[in-house]
C-alpha cells in the first residue's frame, strides 16, 4: 500500500515501513535524520516518476507500507461507544470521520465491505494519524452486525433528516451511531432496525450536512448527552 506524506511517515509504525520514496533534491533534514536514525530504506525519484506512484498531494514523500488490517466485530464488543458508517465512498469523509471519533476518545468504526470507502492513502492522509489508534471493523452485513450489537446491550441510534432531535435524546450507556452515505443516507431496513432515529434540526435553505460535520455533532452531541445524564 502506498502514502504519502510528511505526517503520514512520522505517525506509520516502523515495523510497517517498506521503503521510503523522496523527491530528488529532497532538502528536509529532520526528515532525512528521521529516515537514517531508524535505518528506514529510502530512494531518491524525479519528480516525474514521483507523481506516478501517487495523485494525492505528497510533501515530496511517498511510503511503500503494510496494507491496512482490518479488525473483527467481537473486538468492540465490551466498548460503550461505536460509530457505524453505512456505505460511505468518499474517503475524505472518512479520514475526517476517524479523526474526529479519536478526538472523542471512539475506538471503534464499522464499515461494510460492499459498495464502501476502504481505507487507503487518502484517508490515512485526512485522518492525520487517528487511524493508529482507531480499529476499522469490516463486516460482511452491517445490519446484521447492528443486531448483534444490539444482543450485546448497545442502543442504535441512526442519523436520518427525519428523526427526534438529538438535543431532545437521553442516551443509552452503550451506544451505536449510524451515519449513512454521502449520496443515500442510511438505508430503509437500517432505519428500521434502529433502536431510534435522531436527526439534526436544519434552520437554513440546505437541508443536509456533509457527513464527516454530521458525524462531529452527533458524537459529541450525544457524548455530552450521556454525560448530562450521568450528572443528573
Amino acid at each position: 500500500m502506498l502514502a504519502s506524506g510528511k505526517n503520514v511517515l512520522k505517525e506509520t509504525p516502523l515495523s510497517k515501513i517498506h521503503k521510503v520514496y523522496l523527491k530528488e533534491n529532497f532538502k528536509d533534514l529532520e526528515i532525512l535524520n528521521y529516515l537514517k536514525e531508524n535505518k528506514i530504506h529510502y530512494e531518491f525519484l524525479n519528480i516525474k516518476r514521483l507523481l506516478s506512484l501517487t495523485k494525492d498531494v505528497h510533501q515530496g514523500i511517498v511510503l511503500d507500507i503494510d496494507d491496512y488490517e482490518y479488525y473483527d466485530l467481537n473486538t468492540c464488543l465490551d466498548e460503550d461507544f461505536i460509530l457505524v458508517l453505512d456505505h460511505l465512498e468518499d474517503p475524505h469523509n472518512l479520514g475526517a470521520i476517524i479523526r474526529t471519533a479519536e478526538c472523542a476518545g471512539i475506538k471503534s468504526i464499522i464499515i461494510p465491505d460492499n459498495r464502501s470507502i476502504r481505507v487507503n492513502e487518502t484517508v490515512m492522509k485526512i485522518s492525520a494519524g487517528a487511524l493508529n489508534n482507531v480499529k476499522i471493523i469490516l463486516v460482511k452485513n452491517l445490519n446484521n452486525a447492528l443486531k448483534k450489537l444490539q444482543e450485546n446491550y448497545f442502543f442504535v441510534y441512526t442519523a436520518d433528516m427525519d428523526g427526534k432531535d438529538y438535543t431532545q435524546v437521553d442516551y443509552a450507556a452503550k451506544r451505536v451511531l449510524v451515519i449513512g452515505s454521502e449520496g443515500f443516507g442510511v438505508s430503509h431496513l437500517t432505519k428500521q432496525i434502529s433502536d431510534e432515529v435522531i436527526s439534526i434540526p436544519m434552520y437554513g435553505k440546505i437541508n443536509s450536512l456533509n457527513a464527516s460535520v454530521s458525524a462531529a455533532i452527533l458524537i459529541y452531541g450525544m457524548l455530552r448527552g450521556n454525560n448530562d445524564s450521568n450528572g443528573r
